[in-house]
């Protein structure tokens, strides 16, 4: 059983109460096509769950592969901290919407539509300002045996099953029903 190495903590991009009986994580990479898939479903599994699901974003850019994932995730890191909780999911949301287009301009216009600041996200990206941030979350990844996108948690434990909702809305009941009270 392959455990999360870094517990959710403050640094985390949460969505949910913390005292929810669930905690999804997911380490993503936002051009991943996997990941693309994965995040309508992850919205349904949050809406089918709602108050019984935390969910968790962790960055896993996979550069070699997908070169545009890195500033991807520098770019909603950059959202988050200029302009908070609600705009970085908004631009969470778009960049998975457009993974055909993520260069930095256009991540630029799409954190405006976020409700970001572009220009703080252009300048954020040309001095790597989140580089490292993305790469705790990466090695955090690394650290719980993570090697490809998605990889989920659930509870802690890596979820090795499919990913299909009715799948993870399964797991995730079963992990609220025997989760510590």
């Amino acid at each position: 059983m392959t455990r999360l190495i870094v517990p959710v903590n403050e640094h985390d991009h949460v969505q949910g109460d913390a005292t929810a009986p669930a905690t999804l994580v997911e380490y993503g990479d936002y051009e991943c096509p996997h990941c693309g898939r994965a995040h309508p479903i992850v919205k349904r599994v949050q809406h089918r769950l709602g108050r019984s699901l935390r969910f968790v974003f962790r960055n896993f850019p996979l550069s070699e592969i997908h070169p545009h994932a890195e500033h991807a995730a520098e770019a909603a890191e950059s959202v988050a901290a200029h302009a908070g909780s609600k705009p970085f999911w908004a631009m969470h949301d778009l960049i998975f919407e457009h993974q055909d287009e993520l260069g930095d301009r256009e991540l630029a216009q799409l954190a405006k539509t976020a409700g970001g600041d572009g220009k703080a996200v252009l300048a954020d990206l040309e001095t790597a300002r989140f580089r490292d941030r993305v790469k705790a979350d990466f090695m955090s990844g690394v650290r719980s045996g993570v090697n490809g996108t998605p990889t989920f948690f659930i509870n802690g434990v890596r979820h090795d099953g499919p990913w299909d909702e009715e799948s993870l809305v399964a797991a995730l009941v079963l992990a609220a029903e025997t989760a510590p009270a």
